[in-house]
């Protein structure tokens, strides 16, 4: 009789429902941050510039920039630019062994961009000093 007095069984439903409740709710939290560091990564994989190499040859008042091998660029992504302006690659793509000439002036810097098509940044892949 005193023994029915002390004890109180009316909780022990709790304990498990609480447990229940609690692996649920870190389920969830997992798997979002695993979600969100996924989709980070497939968003950086399509922002990366092209890898490629460039030669510059300078001559009379020209230069003439050659693609020398790597990835092959879709020539609206790539701009040849000095301070006084750029040019297009006329092929598309740009592979190996196409060329642009641009105009130059002593000392100035001419420099290959890629621009991501998807936006919001730009690459600059190859720059030389032009001689002065």
């Amino acid at each position: 009789m005193f023994k029915e007095l002390f004890t109180d069984d009316s909780d022990r439903g709790v304990s498990p429902v609480i447990g229940v409740i609690l692996m649920v709710a870190i389920t969830v939290i997992l798997a979002a941050v695993i979600g969100a560091f996924v989709l980070g990564l497939g968003d950086q994989v399509s922002n990366n510039a092209p890898q490629a190499s460039f030669s510059f040859e300078f001559a009379d008042d020209n230069v003439t920039v050659t693609h020398n091998g790597g990835d092959n660029i879709p020539n609206s992504t790539l701009n040849v630019t000095n301070s006084s302006g750029g040019v297009t690659f006329a092929e598309d793509p740009v592979t190996t062994g196409d060329s642009v000439e641009l105009g130059y002036s002593s000392g100035e810097v001419i420099r290959v961009i890629w621009n991501n098509p998807a936006g919001g940044s730009s690459n600059v892949l190859a720059e030389r000093q032009a001689p002065q």
